[in-house]
């Protein structure tokens, strides 16, 4: 591991990845060459998660080609200094920030969409000019071996490296020294990997997650809130950071909606979802007794049954939760969705605002005040106003969380951001060098600088 960041280290201060057109020529290369591998991806994607090749297309191979897209559209725009107005007190003289990439950078990215969160910090970091070390999970080997081959073809390890193993090998990149950390993952890890960044005071981003609410109230078209909360919990299998982990739905309409969601589930995947194999299945035999284990102590009125010889599990509806089910007690990272019935709005922040903040929150509703209040009382990462889930496909909107959600956004600009270092530098002038700020200070010196200063 020591002889990988080396390598890459001495690659960097050669300065070749500052320049702009041969960032640009790599990520043009990637893009052309998922294009071309795209088959294989699809095939790995399934092979490891059951994932069919549309879904794998919507949710990870298209979305890391559309951000590709828009970086190149933009990156020179990027990559340009910006200038600063200075004050008075520095004449003669000019102020500029200069984006500069950070170095050497560290990726780590989970096994539930293995393409999109390994290649999406990647193609910002690229942009921005770094070396990148990839590591991406040994839950996914079909794909993270795709993804190793793949961009070992393109890119000189020097340049780009890609880590294969498990937790061996994550501590052993740890215990490097890295410019910057992105990690997408659970937060429990998160704190191994904030404490390990911290022995080098390396900066870091993670992208965590938690139990994410969705709100349904009165004022909602259920059939339409139904249906898109059914999708949030379809894709994937649930298994996504932003998936509505819990769902508050106004007494009044929670039976309808109930119905509403019966329906959506069987209109996309019939009435036996189980037996649909279009429909990804959970992650290991592990994950797939531990979600069927927090149904033990609620009543599934939607779907509930599951298959450990495919390990898939039905779209579940919960009811009969409470704060202290199992089900409520940690992020569910699979298809159930707890049900809880709430009477006001104030019950609601309440609750919400008294776990830790979510990466994601979701709210249906059609009143302009409710809407309000969700906007500026709740905290949260991001999310969505009647739909779930597809705020993270925008590539102009930051995503990221907050507090035990994570730290640190990208996608986009933000990801650009994300890793690059604006370095400030003024430029003084010669022919001019007014004396007032050197020793010995005298009243008229003292004046001058309150004047200049205030």
């Amino acid at each position: 591991m020591h002889e990988i960041v080396e390598n890459q280290r001495k690659f960097f201060l050669t300065h070749i990845t500052r320049d702009v057109e041969f960032r640009r020529r790599a990520l043009k290369k990637l893009q052309q060459t998922i294009r071309e591998w795209e088959p294989r991806i699809s095939e790995a994607l399934h092979a490891d998660l059951g994932k069919c090749a549309t879904e794998g297309y919507m949710c990870e191979i298209g979305l890391v080609l559309g951000s590709l897209r828009d970086t190149l559209k933009n990156l020179r725009k990027w990559t340009k200094p910006r200038s600063v107005g200075s004050s008075l007190a520095h004449f003669p003289s000019s102020c500029r920030v200069e984006p500069n990439p950070y170095g050497v950078v560290l990726i780590m990215s989970p096994w539930n969409y293995p393409v999109l969160l390994c290649l999406d910090p990647l193609i910002a970091a690229l942009s921005a000019g770094n070396c990148c070390v990839v590591k991406p999970s040994s839950t996914t080997p079909a794909t993270s071996g795709v993804l190793a081959e793949m961009l070992s073809s393109i890119f000189p390890a020097e340049y780009v490296k890609v880590v294969l193993g498990g937790r061996e090998n994550c501590n052993a990149l740890l215990e490097e020294k890295f410019d910057y950390i992105f990690f997408t993952g659970s937060p429990n890890v998160g704190h191994g990997i904030m404490e390990a960044a911290a022995r080098h005071l390396t900066p870091v981003t993670l992208e965590l997650g938690g139990k994410s609410p969705c709100i349904v109230d009165q004022t909602a078209n259920i059939k339409v809130a139904a249906r898109r909360v059914a999708f949030g919990k379809i894709l994937n299998a649930g298994q996504t950071c932003v998936a509505p982990d819990y769902l508050l739905i106004h007494s009044s309409c929670k039976d309808e909606f109930v119905t509403e969601f019966r329906e959506a589930v069987a209109e996309m995947l019939g009435d036996h979802p189980v037996q649909n194999d279009k429909l990804t299945h959970i992650i290991t035999k592990r994950h797939f007794d531990r979600l069927m284990g927090l149904m033990a102590d609620a009543t599934p009125v939607v779907g509930g049954q599951g298959n450990p010889e495919t390990l898939r599990i039905e779209p579940t509806l919960l009811d009969g939760v409470t704060p202290d089910s199992a089900s409520m007690k940690e992020e569910i990272f699979g298809p159930l969705l707890p049900m809880l019935v709430w009477h006001k709005w104030e019950d609601v922040e309440n609750f919400v605002l008294s776990r830790p903040r979510p990466l994601a929150s979701y709210l249906f509703t059609t009143d302009k005040n409710t809407e309000n209040c969700f906007r500026q009382h709740l905290s949260f990462g991001g999310g969505c106003v009647n739909d779930t889930i597809v705020h993270l496909a925008v590539h102009g909107m930051p995503f990221g969380g907050i507090g035990d959600s994570g730290m640190g956004s990208y996608h986009g600009k933000d990801g650009f951001d994300t890793f690059t270092h604006y370095k400030s530098i003024l430029k003084k002038a010669n022919w001019l060098d007014l004396p007032f700020r050197y020793q010995p200070y005298n009243k008229l010196k003292a004046c001058l600088l309150r004047m200049f200063l205030r």
